[in-house]
Formats: C-alpha cells, sequence, structure tokens
C-alpha cells in the first residue's frame, strides 16, 4: 500500500508540475497602455481571462480606474500609473499601444499633450519591444483617412488630413506613430502591427465622452433633446467593442510577415439622423432632434473598407447596430440610475 501511494504521489506530482509547464508556456506577459480607458479596459479583461499575466498602464487623463477595478484582485493583474510620454520598463513578450484620447473632448482639450501620447508613447513602446524583442500593436485609427476623398476607406488610401486644424493633432499624431511603427519595422526588424480602429461603442464609454453613440443615448436617457452638428446626413460605421477586441486578438496573433495597417470596424453605414431616430425609438420619450453648426473639419462620411480583415483574419463584425444599441442603452440606463 505504501508503494502505490508512493508512486501515485509521484504521478500527480508529474501532473502537476507537467500542468504548471504547460501553463508558463502558453502564459503570455502582455503590457496594454492605456488599459484603464473604454477598449483598453476590455482588451485586459479578455487577456486576464484568458490567463495571461497583463500589466495594465494608464495615466488617468480619459481613463478610470472605475472601468478595472473588477480585475485589481486578480492574481495575474497589475495595475501601474504611468505617463507613456516617459520610458517604461518591463519584461514582456506582447505590447498593445492604445493610450491615447480618442474622444475629441478629451483629445482638444490638450493639442499638445495628444500628440505627445500619439508620437512619444509610440516610440518609447518600440523602444521597450526592440529591448524585450516583443511583438507589438499600434492602436491608430480610421482618422488618418481624415475628411475621405474615397469611399469606402481601404489601408491603401493615404487619406486627406488638415495638418493644422484643431483636429489635427489626434489625426497626425496617430500618422506618426504609423510612421515610427513602420520604420521601426523596417530598420530594426521590430515585429510590428497597426489597427485602424473605426467608430466603437460599447459599455463604459463615459458619459461626457463626447462621442456620437454615447451621446445620443445618454441624452434620451435624460429626456433632453438630441444634438446633431450639421444637416444629420455625415454619415459613420459604428462597430461594437467586443467585434473589435476580437480582431485585434487576430491581428497579433498573425505571423510577422503581416504587419497592416488593417482596417477594424463595421461596414454598415448610417447617416447621423438615422442614428438619432433610432436612439429615440428604442428609448422612447419625449427627446426632440436639434441642429447645431457642424465642428471645423469633420468628416462627411466615414465607412471602412474590410476586405484585408477578411482575408487575413478571417475577421467580420458580428454585432448589429441594433443589437449594440439595446446593450448600450442598458448600460447606460443602468449607470445613470445609480
Amino acid at each position: 500500500m505504501q508503494i502505490i501511494s508512493w508512486k501515485s504521489g509521484c504521478y500527480f506530482s508529474f501532473i502537476c508540475i507537467f500542468a504548471e509547464i504547460f501553463l508558463l508556456m502558453i502564459m503570455k506577459r502582455i503590457l496594454v497602455t492605456g488599459g484603464a480607458g473604454f477598449i483598453g479596459s476590455h482588451l485586459c479583461e479578455r487577456l486576464v481571462n484568458e490567463g495571461h499575466d497583463v500589466i495594465c498602464l494608464d495615466n488617468y487623463y480619459s481613463g478610470s480606474k472605475e472601468n478595472i477595478w473588477h480585475l485589481l484582485g486578480k492574481p495575474n493583474f497589475e495595475m501601474v500609473r504611468h505617463d507613456v510620454c516617459n520610458p517604461y520598463w518591463a519584461e514582456v513578450d506582447e505590447i498593445y499601444n492604445l493610450a491615447c484620447p480618442a474622444s475629441p473632448i478629451y483629445y482638444q482639450n490638450d493639442p499638445i499633450q495628444t500628440t505627445k501620447t500619439s508620437v512619444f508613447g509610440a516610440y518609447h513602446m518600440l523602444g521597450l519591444a526592440r529591448r524585450t524583442k516583443a511583438k507589438i500593436l499600434q492602436s491608430s485609427t480610421s482618422e488618418v483617412y481624415g475628411d475621405p476623398a474615397v469611399h469606402p476607406q481601404p489601408e491603401s488610401y493615404w487619406g486627406n488630413v488638415n495638418p493644422i486644424g484643431l483636429r489635427s493633432c489626434y489625426d497626425e499624431g496617430k500618422r506618426v506613430a504609423e510612421t515610427l511603427f513602420f520604420d521601426y519595422h523596417r530598420l530594426h526588424g521590430i515585429r510590428t502591427k497597426v489597427i485602424r480602429i473605426f467608430n466603437t461603442y460599447g459599455p463604459r464609454m463615459a458619459v461626457s465622452d463626447g462621442r456620437v453613440v454615447s451621446n445620443f443615448v445618454v441624452q434620451a436617457l435624460r429626456g433632453e433633446d438630441i444634438t446633431i452638428y450639421g444637416d444629420g446626413q455625415q454619415t459613420r460605421s459604428f462597430q461594437y467593442v467586443s467585434d473589435l477586441i476580437e480582431g485585434m486578438l487576430k491581428v497579433m496573433d498573425t505571423d510577422d510577415s503581416f504587419t497592416g495597417p488593417v482596417n477594424l470596424g463595421n461596414p454598415g453605414e448610417f447617416t447621423m439622423l438615422e442614428l438619432a431616430e433610432k436612439v429615440i425609438q428604442k428609448i422612447g420619450g419625449k427627446s426632440k432632434i436639434i441642429f447645431r453648426p457642424l465642428p471645423s473639419d469633420d468628416p462627411k462620411m466615414r465607412r471602412p473598407d474590410i476586405t484585408l480583415a477578411k482575408q487575413q483574419l478571417g475577421w467580420e463584425p458580428r454585432v448589429t447596430l441594433d443589437e449594440g444599441l439595446d446593450r448600450i442603452i442598458s448600460y447606460f440606463r443602468e449607470y445613470l440610475n445609480r
């Protein structure tokens, strides 16, 4: 009996050691800059749930501790307050560089800091990737296309951006970041990935975010009139956040020969007036639509060509605008009633 027990114990220990080694082999050390933001928090949550060791970096300029509060007790999650305008050192396998305010309200509030965050942030994270030999993904934006003369926008289109306008701190900052990524890839062989994110919405958007979906939903839930800038005929494409996260992970998992850039967005195209009417129909109430002057350099149309994402990633969005609106209305209704 003692011999059998001893052998059983050895087998059990061997299995435990093997399982631990296997987990260590598949578990990655991943850095997410801007990890307390709307998109970053969803990415951190997905990576933590998959068992990876995640460092969330944020200076809380537009991010919020509330977004990642539920992750703080996890043994494989670490929160670090840090501004990517300054260097950061850690041993990591992968880097997702999301740090930069994406809402016009935030990025126009301090345009110089916005440009510095995009450019210096990319520079410092690429330096970290070079030192650690990590794979690194840059979250660029559809704003690199500016007010497009080509519709829908493929990755081959170079864009139509005003370099000195009110939005240029964000648009040009992201364009320079892309330049840095491709130069580091060509000169130093860094394993880079660049995605261009189109309008994304979902839970954890800030009430005061200023972007159109959250604006319309919050105004309608509060019984306020819905504000449309311009005549309401300008178009956007709306992607639910879970679809974006899936696309980001697929891009990171591609082999080193695929660098992008690749569009991640929902090709469904709606006017601002159509969106406002959908929100009013779903929420009800007495909200009316009012019109205000169109902001400077606001694009007249925006729709991604996702042919490359379909071909290279086997990815396309699954959540329709109606489904996504139901989810975000439910989220904001609960949030506003706290």
